[in-house]
C-alpha cells in the first residue's frame, strides 16, 4: 500500500483504552495508516493531547457544550485540525469521505448511532462497541450487508473467530464456536465471598487493561454473555452452538470446531493491538507492537466450565438471546445502570445480576423490528433499573 492509498481511520472513543491501542498501531505505520478523525465523549484535554501527537484533520467531542474549548485548544496548539461537536457531528464524520475505516470504541449505547452511520456508508468498521450488536445486532448486520460495509470485530474473542473463519464458506462446515473467558479477578470465588467485592477490586482485571465498565462486566461474566449475543449476530450461530470456557491464561482467545472433527484456535498475548492490527490491515498482516507468544515460557493452558451460580450474568445473557427481540437490549440497558450504580457505591456486586434479572422479568420481549422499538425498550429498561437501583439495599 502506497502513501497515497493510505487508510484514513476515524477513531471513535480515542481517549479510551481501545482508542489508545488503535492509535499506537496506526502510529507504527505512517505510510499505510493515518488517524484522520479523533472523537471523544467529553474529555477535551485528553483529546487535545492526542491531536497534538497525531495531527488529525478532524477532531470531535460528543458533548456539544465543549465545542468552544476544543476549538480554542486546537487553535492555541497551532493545529489546523477542524473542531466538531455533538452526536450529529460524530455521525456525519463516520459517514463522510474523511475516513474509509472507523474504529467504533465509544462505550455503551452512546456508540450506536455513529456505528450505524459508518455501516450505512459502507465503511470498514472495526467494531469494539459491544452494545451496537447487543442492542441492534440484526439491524446493524443487515445494514452492513446492504451497503457492503465490512465488520471486523475487535474484541479478542470475536477477532479470533474472524481469523479462523476467513472464508464465509467455512461457516457451513462449522459445528460450534467456543469463546474463552479469563474468569476475571474473582475466578473461583463463591457467592458469600463475592458479597464483599469493592469497585476497586472489580476493575483490577488480572490480564487486560480496560475501562471500568468493561472491567466490571468481565468480573461478573456479563462481558462474556454480551459476547455470546455478539457471536450470534456476527457469525449466524444459534445459542446452543456457542459455548464458553474459562481460560485464565487468556492466550487462547477463541476456538472454532468443524463438522470434520477439526478445531482451530487463535492464540496470542493478551493485547488489543493484535486484533486492531488485523482489522486495520486485513487481509494483510502488519506489526502491532505485541511481543511474540512463547509457549515454553507460559508453561500450561488451563480450561474450566464457568460457575453460573456465582456468576449468573452469563446465564442471563443466554436467556435474553433465546428470548430474542428486545430482550438483549433490555439486558444491556439494565446492566449498564446496575454497573454504574455499583461503581458509585450504590449497589453491592451481587446486586448487579439480581437487578438485571428483575428488569428482564418485568419487561417482556417484543419484536425488534425497528430502531425506535429497540431504543424505547432500552429507555424503559433504564428507567426501571434506575428506580430499582435507588431503592435496592447496597449489599444485596
Amino acid at each position: 500500500m502506497t502513501a497515497s492509498a493510505a487508510r484514513n481511520v476515524a477513531v471513535f472513543g480515542a481517549t479510551g483504552s481501545i482508542g489508545a491501542s488503535a492509535l499506537d498501531v496506526i502510529a507504527r505505520h505512517p505510510d499505510r495508516l493515518r488517524a484522520s478523525v479523533l472523537a471523544a465523549g467529553s474529555n477535551v484535554p485528553a483529546l487535545l493531547a492526542l491531536c497534538v501527537r497525531h495531527k488529525p484533520a478532524h477532531a470531535a467531542i460528543a458533548d456539544a457544550s465543549r465545542y468552544a474549548e476544543l476549538r480554542d485548544g486546537l487553535r492555541d496548539a497551532g493545529l489546523s485540525t477542524q473542531a466538531h461537536a455533538g452526536p450529529e457531528a460524530l455521525d456525519a464524520l463516520a459517514a463522510g469521505d474523511v475516513c474509509d475505516t472507523v474504529v467504533a470504541a465509544i462505550v455503551g449505547a452512546a456508540g450506536l448511532a455513529s456505528t450505524l452511520a459508518a455501516a450505512r456508508a459502507g465503511k470498514r468498521l472495526l467494531l469494539a462497541n459491544k452494545e451496537s450488536l447487543v442492542l441492534a445486532g440484526e439491524l446493524l448486520t443487515g445494514i452492513a450487508r446492504d451497503s457492503g460495509a465490512q465488520i471486523v470485530p475487535i474484541d479478542s474473542e470475536h477477532n479470533a473467530i474472524f481469523q479462523c473463519l476467513p472464508d464465509a464458506a467455512c461457516a457451513d462446515a462449522l459445528r460450534r464456536i467456543v469463546l474463552t473467558a479469563s474468569g476475571g479477578p474473582f475466578r473461583g470465588w463463591d457467592r458469600e465471598r463475592l458479597r464483599t467485592v469493592t469497585p476497586a477490586q472489580a476493575v483490577a482485571h488480572p490480564r487486560w487493561s480496560m475501562g471500568p465498565k468493561i472491567s466490571v462486566d468481565s468480573a461478573t461474566l456479563m462481558n462474556k454473555g454480551l459476547e455470546v449475543i455478539e457471536a450470534h449476530h456476527l457469525f449466524g450461530m444459534a445459542a446452543d452452538r456457542i459455548e464458553v470456557l474459562v481460560h485464565p491464561q487468556s492466550l487462547v482467545h477463541s476456538l472454532v470446531e468443524f463438522i470434520d472433527g477439526s478445531t482451530l484456535a487463535q492464540l496470542g498475548l493478551p493485547d488489543m493491538r493484535t486484533a486492531l492490527a488485523v482489522g486495520l490491515a486485513w487481509p494483510q498482516r502488519i506489526e502491532s507492537g505485541v511481543e511474540r507468544l512463547d509457549l515454553l515460557t507460559q508453561g500450561r493452558l488451563d480450561f474450566e466450565a464457568p460457575d453460573l451460580d456465582a456468576f449468573p450474568c452469563l446465564a442471563l445473557a443466554y436467556r435474553a438471546l433465546r428470548a430474542g427481540g428486545t430482550a438483549p437490549a433490555i439486558l444491556n440497558a439494565a446492566n449498564e445502570i446496575a454497573v454504574s450504580a455499583f461503581l458509585q457505591g450504590q449497589l453491592g456486586f451481587l446486586a448487579i445480576p439480581a437487578l438485571v434479572e428483575d428488569v428482564l422479568a418485568a419487561l417482556p420481549s417484543q419484536a425488534a423490528d425497528t430502531l425506535d422499538t429497540l431504543l424505547e425498550a432500552d429507555a424503559q429498561a433504564r428507567r426501571l433499573a434506575s428506580k430499582a437501583a435507588a431503592t435496592t439495599t447496597i449489599g444485596a
